[in-house]
Order: structure tokens, then C-alpha cells, then sequence
């Protein structure tokens, strides 16, 4: 049987000791956190994961401290994205990915392909793994937009290409993926704040920024909406809509360790060129979360 990866993944922080060194009780602790919440699987070295700026032995460290911690509780995905086709397909075939269930790759950031470069850059990422991959569409952060007719040309010409996290934040573009997919691929959300009216179109869940955080009542949103339970989801969406902004309102992922080093999960330590929220979002975050 395929995997799915419908509901809610969360795209995992990096926490770092003040020495920027990588802090692996506080992911521990935070992996121990969201799968106790309700989370359905974890992406470690996602955009969220600060990946620019961790070296290439860290990322194999994290996904392998991931993997063995999480011990087989939930799917682990993985990122593996980048602008270098050839580089990206040799560290698809070096590194140790037993123990990942999937792979979710960014389409090609600062190069701007157009869609038949896009196209052949994940034939290559596709034809390099036999694991599942989960396209990602992010056009604010890589300048490029994967069009739906891209994406389902990927996924009938490739059985592993079996997902898209889709964040363009465009609801015209979000309702011409649902018709145009084909069928048993799985449409997933990338913009947290979007969730709910995406799940409502037709689309099939998240990886998620917000759910490191406010893990509960995000999976409880996200599960209510998917078995139609749209007055629960609506009242959970509401409730998180503020700490959603608050999240993104100066960055990603500065914002949401602000939060959890509210919470008492992890340090709010960023590598630059990310810095610290401001102490209003800061004082914001912490009066939000005891709100909750």
C-alpha cells in the first residue's frame, strides 16, 4: 500500500545551543513534543530547519538523530531540495536515508528554469531515488512557481513523484491543482494560515510551521476539517489565526522559536543572517501562548 502523508506534518526547528552549535536534547525534546500532540509525521531539514546555513555533516546528523529518536513512532520526511541538479541527485545517492519515508524537494530557487527546466530537473531527482517525492512550491522564497500542469505531468510520468506541498498563496492557482491532479496524489498545504479553506477545496493536508508550537490544536483543526467537521476546524482556525501572524511576522523560523522558547521546548538561537524577533513580537508571542 502507497504511503500517505494526508493531515498534518510538521517542518522541524533546528534548535542551537548560544555557541550555535546544533542542540540535540532540544530536538529531542521537541520531536517527543509534536508526536505527542498529534502530529502525523516530521520533516526534518526543511526551510524551517535553517538548512542554508547548516553544513552538510549537521544535515546528516539531524536527519540521523531525527530518525533514531523518533523510533519508528511517525514517517520522517525529508528535505532534500536545491538549484544544482547534478549535486542534488549525488547526495540523493550518498546519503543514508534509511528510515525516511519520503523526500520533499524545493523547486529550483535564484536559477528561475522555466516549467520544462523544472520539469527536468525533478525527472532527474526522481529517477536518482526510489524513495516517494513531495514536490515543494514555494515562489516567494526560490522565484519560480511550479504550474499545475508541471506538477501532473511529473506525477504521470513518474510513480515516486506523489505529492506537492503547495505554498504560492494563490487560491485560484490552489483550486487548479484539485482539478488537474491525478488521482491518489496528494495535495498538501505549505502556508499554515491557508490550511483551512485549502482542506475545504479539496486539498489533503499540511507540513506545517505552526505545529512545532501550537501542535494540539493545529492537528485538531486539521483533523476536524478533514472528516468535514468545518465548525470545530473553524473555531480552531480562529483561535490560532493571531499566533499564526505572529509566527511570520518577522521571518521564518525566528518567529516560531520565540515561541517554543516560550513554551519551554527549545532556545529561540538563530545562525545568520536570521536574527530575533523584536521585543514586541517577542512580548506578543509569550502573551499570545499564555493566552492559550
Amino acid at each position: 500500500m502507497a504511503i500517505s502523508f494526508r493531515g498534518t506534518g510538521v517542518a522541524l526547528v533546528t534548535p542551537f545551543n548560544e555557541d550555535l552549535s546544533v542542540d540535540f536534547d532540544g530536538l529531542g525534546k521537541l520531536v517527543d513534543h509534536v508526536i505527542a500532540n498529534g502530529v502525523n509525521y516530521l520533516v526534518a531539514l526543511g526551510t524551517t530547519a535553517e538548512t542554508p546555513t547548516l553544513g552538510e555533516d549537521e544535515k546528516k546528523q539531524v536527519l540521523a538523530y531525527v530518525v533514531r529518536h523518533n523510533a519508528g513512532r511517525v514517517p520522517v520526511v525529508c528535505g532534500m531540495g536545491g538549484n544544482n541538479t547534478a549535486e542534488l541527485v549525488r547526495q540523493l545517492k550518498e546519503y543514508d536515508l534509511k528510515g525516511v519515508s519520503a523526500i520533499l524537494s524545493v523547486s529550483p530557487y535564484y536559477n528561475k528554469p522555466t516549467q520544462e527546466g523544472i520539469y527536468q530537473h525533478f525527472k532527474a531527482v526522481a529517477q536518482a531515488t526510489t524513495l516517494p517525492v513531495i514536490l515543494y512550491n514555494v515562489p516567494g522564497r526560490t522565484a519560480g512557481n511550479i504550474l499545475p500542469a508541471t506538477a501532473a505531468r511529473l506525477a504521470r510520468d513518474h510513480s515516486n513523484i506523489i505529492a506537492i506541498k503547495e505554498a504560492s498563496g494563490n487560491m485560484v492557482q490552489f483550486m487548479d491543482y484539485v482539478q488537474q491532479m491525478p488521482e491518489g496524489f496528494e495535495l498538501l498545504s505549505g502556508d499554515d494560515n491557508l490550511v483551512l479553506p485549502q482542506l475545504a477545496i479539496g486539498f489533503d493536508g499540511v507540513i506545517s510551521v505552526a505545529a512545532n508550537s501550537y501542535t494540539k490544536d493545529f492537528t485538531g483543526m486539521v483533523s476536524a476539517a478533514l472528516e468535514g467537521d468545518f465548525a470545530t476546524a473553524r473555531g480552531l482556525h480562529y483561535k490560532l489565526l493571531k499566533g499564526m501572524d505572529l509566527l511570520f511576522a518577522e521571518g521564518n523560523p525566528a518567529g516560531v522559536k520565540c515561541a517554543l522558547k516560550a513554551m519551554g521546548i527549545c532556545g529561540d538561537t538563530l545562525r545568520l543572517p536570521l536574527v530575533n524577533v523584536s521585543a514586541e513580537t517577542k512580548q506578543q508571542t509569550e502573551q499570545f501562548i499564555a493566552r492559550l
